[in-house]
């Protein structure tokens, strides 16, 4: 090899201001815009928190007192709702406790407050009232957690709870005192009087084992987005280079091969057929991992691969447009779009209630947060089109259509206004230049083989 075939050196290319100036530019913003979402999604959830669903039971029955209707589970409701406090961070709803519970199946409820049948009774009993019918029981509060829809979500929810009700439970006692017979009243009956409610958490309907404490489905979601952005940037290079529209190069060898005489919108239809087929391979092969060789629970796990090969899909084809449109820049458009943004709006770990302004106007319509609604509802929620997997699947049909239509349009576009890749005139060139090139090496003589040693 001559001394002076690569004259250029890496001095000479780093003096170049507009390699500096790109790739700085690019990075910086990036990673400007990636820690904006992140960190925004997390800093602060409490001061963003609003609207937060929790739901309000009062099975009181009541009772009578000198004649007179008493109710203090009607009055601890009331009070709840009408919160200032609670209302301008939580979405304070009432009803009865099969539709509660039914609320939660439906993944639209964090917890649910339940105020027993016999509260008011168990108030009086405790201090010294006589009842016509006394009872036994401690006079207590519960509050029911839904951890299947998100646990971080759980946590903000009865953190506002348990403060509300502890200051019920105080302004209760102090009411009672009032009616505590004179011969009834002593120390341990006004200990009792100044926070006479217990309040429990429970949870309703405890996840299953193997489920990550409630974070499998966020996790499949993830890798369910994640393969169709990877399967999209890997089938479009793929592609490209069989068709000689790009470069391979392994280790040491770089190939390109001879470029194919095919316009763009042929290109994009052989693009989405092989994604069509690759994204429902990911999606079993993800399963395979999760499901099979490390027991995650996954049940209906059928629907959950149809459910994953349709979000995946559209994900990959939206990646696959985006690159075909914007070209190489393409790639980072669709992971800040599709991953880096979708982490931060999905709702994954906090909940879209508790998001900034901006995150939760951009989270009904990246991908991920009705992939996660859908993956949801099918793990956790045996798989009910309410609890979010008839959204998911609307959601991730009309991203597929989209993106079809989206990139048919504009590919279609670009080839009418003659805007190739490469061509007729160039690819005519190139492959006169081929065969003339592939002609000279057959020509050219075999060189001899060098012989150690004197003539036979």
């Amino acid at each position: 090899m001559k001394a002076d075939a690569y004259p250029i050196k890496a001095r000479m290319v780093l003096r170049v201001p507009r390699l500096w100036l790109i790739t700085l530019l690019l990075s910086a913003i990036m990673v400007a815009l990636i820690t904006a979402f992140y960190i925004a999604s997390v800093v602060d959830p409490v001061a963003h928190l609003n609207g937060l669903p929790v739901v309000v039971v009062n099975e009181d029955h009541g009772a009578t007192i000198g004649g007179q209707p008493v109710n203090i589970g009607h009055q601890v409701q009331a009070g709840l709702t009408g919160s200032q406090v609670l209302t301008s961070h939580l979405q304070v709803q009432t009803s009865d406790l099969a539709a509660a519970t039914q609320t939660m199946d439906d993944n639209n409820a964090y917890a649910t407050v339940v105020i027993p049948p016999d509260f008011t009774r168990a108030l009086l009993t405790v201090a010294g009232v006589p009842l016509a019918n006394p009872t036994s029981t401690r006079p207590q509060i519960t509050i029911l957690s839904n951890d299947r829809a998100g646990t971080l979500g759980v946590g903000l929810a009865t953190g506002f709870l348990q403060p509300a009700l502890d200051i019920a439970s105080r302004q209760v006692g102090h009411q009672l005192r009032a009616h505590v017979p004179a011969g009834v009243s002593n120390a341990a009956t006004r200990a009792i009087l100044t926070d006479p409610v217990t309040v429990n958490t429970t949870t309703y309907r405890p996840l299953p084992p193997h489920s990550g404490l409630g974070l499998s489905a966020f996790y499949i979601a993830l890798l369910t987005l994640t393969c169709g952005f990877l399967v999209g940037t890997i089938v479009h290079n793929g592609v490209d280079s069989g068709l000689g529209y790009a470069t391979t190069e392994t280790g040491p060898r770089w190939r390109q091969s001879q470029p194919l005489p095919i316009n763009r919108w042929q290109t994009l239809l052989v693009k989405w057929a092989v994604i069509a087929v690759l994204t429902a391979v990911v999606s079993g092969v993800i399963l395979g991992v999760a499901a099979g060789a490390l027991r995650m629970d996954a049940p209906n796990v059928t629907l959950l691969w149809l459910f994953m090969w349709l979000c995946s899909a559209s994900v990959a084809a939206g990646t696959i447009v985006l690159l075909a449109v914007v070209g190489g820049f393409g790639q980072l458009l669709a992971l800040l779009l599709f991953v880096y943004l979708g982490l931060a709006s999905a709702g994954g770990t906090v909940p879209v209630q508790a998001l900034p302004g901006p995150l939760r106007f951009i989270s009904p319509v990246d991908p991920l947060r009705e992939i996660l609604a859908g993956t949801r509802s099918i793990m956790y929620f045996n798989a009910q089109g309410g609890a979010g997997l008839t959204a998911g699947v609307v959601a991730a049909g009309l991203g597929l259509v989209f993106w079809l239509v989206l990139g048919t349009a504009v590919v279609r576009w670009y080839d009418r206004r003659g805007l190739e890749r490469l061509s007729p005139e160039l690819l005519t060139h190139i492959g006169e230049s081929v065969a003339q090139y592939r002609a000279k090496e057959a020509a050219a003589p075999e060189p001899e083989p060098e012989h150690s040693g004197g003539q036979a």
